[in-house]
């Protein structure tokens, strides 16, 4: 899970906008055995969906993301952070920022706001932090802890969580349904996501409910 530069999400959110209101090309691929359209989403950035045929996936470690949804306008979308909140005084700049879950969040619900929808509509679903590597620094828990605490403060609504354990995961998000699918992975796996990406993909298309797969919602 390599940092990467987050320019792109934190103008890339409102660029993906187009998926389903334009003619422009969706950034993303197209998964067969899905029959959607895939768009990773990286730690610091966050995408933004409406388009019935379209998910998100990511990989999370000890990091966290955030589904989120307006199940009226059938809009949603996901965030991926590594920390709850920046170190005290610790100034990265807007884009960096993104990688911490205070401002993560916030631009993720924001932007669905900004889109039309209704905070008191909103329904979430997070998964991650997990204990993935042998440290006295319990990142994931603190995640965890955070985003519970974050959610339960902002008054939001809770649908589904898979948080903790020692493995990681890769989630798959339909924004415009709420579904929401995970498959935790195995550690000898985690450390090459981008080959690894299609394997996976194939072994949910194989056993898309079986296993160590869940659903949350539908």
């Amino acid at each position: 899970m390599k940092p990467t530069h987050s320019h792109h999400s934190h103008h890339g959110h409102s660029g993906h906008q187009h998926s389903g209101h334009q003619d422009e090309p969706s950034e993303g691929y197209y998964h067969p055995g899905f029959s959607a359209h895939a768009v990773k989403v990286l730690l610091g950035e966050h995408k933004i969906s409406q388009r019935p045929d379209e998910m998100l996936v990511t990989t999370l470690g000890s990091c966290i993301a955030a589904c989120i949804r307006d199940p009226v306008l059938q809009l949603g979308g996901m965030n991926h952070f590594l920390l709850p909140q920046a170190p005290r005084g610790h100034d990265e700049g807007a884009t960096a920022a993104a990688r911490y879950g205070g401002v993560a969040m916030e631009r993720l619900i924001n932007e669905i706001l900004r889109r039309g929808g209704r905070r008191d509509r909103l329904e979430v679903k997070v998964f991650g932090g997990a204990k993935v590597i042998a440290s006295s620094n319990p990142i994931g828990k603190h995640n965890a802890e955070f985003v519970l605490d974050f959610i339960k403060a902002e008054g939001l609504t809770l649908v589904g969580h898979d948080l903790g354990g020692m493995l990681a995961r890769r989630v798959h998000y339909f924004p415009s349904t709420g579904r929401a699918m995970r498959r935790l992975l195995r550690k000898e796996a985690v450390p090459d996501t981008i080959q690894s990406e299609m394997r996976f993909m194939s072994d949910l298309r194989a056993k898309p409910v079986e296993g160590d797969i869940e659903l949350f919602g539908d």
